[in-house]
């Protein structure tokens, strides 16, 4: 309702702010999202009573901010079901997400690219995607009254209904539940040569098959992820993210400690062709692309946070994500210039580790190198658990959306026990997965590079030709633009190398 308060003799009128209906929060949800009230317009009468009452209600409503509509069925899903985040939790989640196996991948970029253009283009990537990310977490509460808690639903609102499904839904799939399926092949194998430095010539007699390797680890997996909601796994995000940290400087620190192979070479690779020598660039490329990960988690990240108009979710967001890509740099960077330096153009396709396992696996004190195997094996487990929360997220959501009710602890743990050996099954048919690192880079790219810059022109709405304008058209274009030309490298790298689709065979 909406009452007009004259002061006294003045006959100023002042506006008090309308009260709208307030439902109850649903449970589980700490503080609810909004807006404030707008505050009157200043003028004579600011004393009176009534001015102190509309004062009071507005400074009560600025503090809770209960004027969004709320929807019950958020307090259900793992991602929104609790809201006591904060940039602590955010720090922990953004390096877990962001920080993993595809940091391991990057001395394979520098072959093709050299040193100079291999650094220049890691450096322009690294700030690419650090201005998108800033762009998403400024798109998380764009327009007042509302809080885009997916990706999905933020590229529906910039694109609409149809074209933002069409357009987020297979890239932030596959980056939930493709990283969960490469992660059980990089784990699994990884158990597999933490088992076979640690006992030596004593296992070799009966090894374990790798694929009983991977119904271990996804079984870690599938215990793990019992944990109820995104905030509930704030501590495997800080596990996962410290291992990240200490492996990838273990890996580059161990090898560019010892002797290089004495048939090292720093020199381009020779092509026969421009044509060759273009898609071994584009392939490079996208490998560097593929580094860069866990855009398609910040908006679900920044929505375990609570959100008033005083204190808006988005301070404490960028904030933990500052400091978690600070962290990030410096493994990044290390571990492409160290691993490259130390093997040049020897790196072999598994990245950093399988280089330390045949260049050093005599050279490196046993326990030390069974160490680094160990902490991959854990910092999958944890990846693991974030990648799949939005993969969680759908399937209970599908389930409250039909009952109108939130899952019990049985269907709850159900889905993800479906889940887990879903995507072993997916591991085993398809163990040549962790290999498509550059063909994986181009189609999801967009997610990272592109489509949050057209999130900021469609919601934005920035004035035309204004610099902010140029910025995110050209740089929009340019990441659609590289993600054609990343696929078609990827697609290039696989035929040329021979590469042989074996399904249902994971190595031995």
């Amino acid at each position: 309702m909406a009452m007009a308060v004259e002061g006294a003799g003045a006959g100023v009128v002042v506006s008090e702010p309308e009260v709208v209906s307030i439902p109850p929060t649903p449970r589980g949800m700490s503080t609810p999202e909004g807006t404030a009230t707008p505050p009157p317009p200043a003028g004579r009468g600011a004393a009176t009573p009534a001015r102190r009452v509309v004062e009071g209600l507005r400074g009560y409503l600025e503090e809770v901010g209960h004027l969004t509509r709320l929807n019950p069925q958020d307090a259900w899903l793992p991602i929104t079901e609790s809201r006591s985040g904060n940039a602590r939790y955010a720090a922990f989640h953004t390096l877990n997400a962001g920080l993993g196996f595809q940091a391991l991948l990057l001395p394979l970029a520098f072959p093709a690219l050299g040193w100079s253009w291999g650094i220049i283009s890691l450096t322009v990537a690294y700030f690419w995607q650090l201005y998108t990310l800033w762009i998403l977490v400024k798109l998380h509460e764009a327009v007042p009254g509302r809080r885009y808690n997916r990706y999905v639903e933020l590229a529906q609102a910039a694109f609409g209904e149809k074209l933002g499904m069409w357009l987020s839904l297979f890239p932030t799939i596959y980056l939930s539940a493709g990283s969960a399926t490469a992660l059980i092949l990089v784990g699994g194998e990884t158990m597999k040569l933490f088992y076979q430095i640690v006992c030596g010539p004593i296992c070799s007699p009966s090894p374990i098959s790798t694929i009983e390797w991977y119904l271990v680890f996804t079984s870690l997996a599938i215990v793990l992820s019992q944990l109820p909601n995104l905030n509930s796994i704030a501590g495997v995000s800080l596990i996962g993210g410290t291992t990240a940290i200490t492996y990838c400087t273990m890996s580059w620190v161990l090898s560019v400690s010892q002797p290089r192979p004495p048939t090292v070479s720093y020199e381009p690779q020779a092509y026969t062709s421009l044509g060759s020598s273009l898609f071994s660039t584009l392939n490079a490329l996208g490998i560097i692309a593929f580094a860069f990960r866990g855009h398609n988690l910040a908006l679900e990240i920044q929505a375990t946070m609570p959100s008033t108009f005083k204190h808006p979710a988005h301070v404490p967001m960028w904030r933990g994500a500052k400091v978690a890509y600070a962290l990030i740099a410096m493994c990044l960077f290390p571990v492409a210039i160290g691993g490259y330096w130390a093997y040049g153009n020897m790196v072999p396709q598994g990245g950093m580790l399988t280089a330390l396992y045949a260049f050093h696996s005599h050279d490196i004190p046993r326990g030390l190198l069974a160490a680094t195997f160990l902490l991959v094996v854990f910092n999958c487990l944890s990846s693991f658990q974030i990648y799949s929360m939005p993969v969680f997220d759908s399937f209970e959501a599908a389930y409250t959306g039909r009952t109108n009710r939130p899952c019990s602890v049985w269907v709850r743990s159900g889905f993800r026990v479906f889940y887990g050996f879903l995507s072993l099954f997916i591991s085993v048919a398809l163990p040549f997965l962790s290999s498509l690192a550059g063909l994986l880079g181009g189609l999801t790219l967009p997610v990272t590079f592109a489509y949050p810059c057209f999130m900021w022109i469609c919601i934005k709405k920035p004035e035309r030709f204004s610099s902010g304008w140029y910025l995110n058209w050209g740089l929009g274009l340019l990441g659609t633009a590289f993600s054609l030309a990343l696929c078609v490298g990827g697609v290039w790298s696989i035929i040329s190398s021979g590469m042989k689709f074996k399904f249902f065979k994971p190595p031995s």
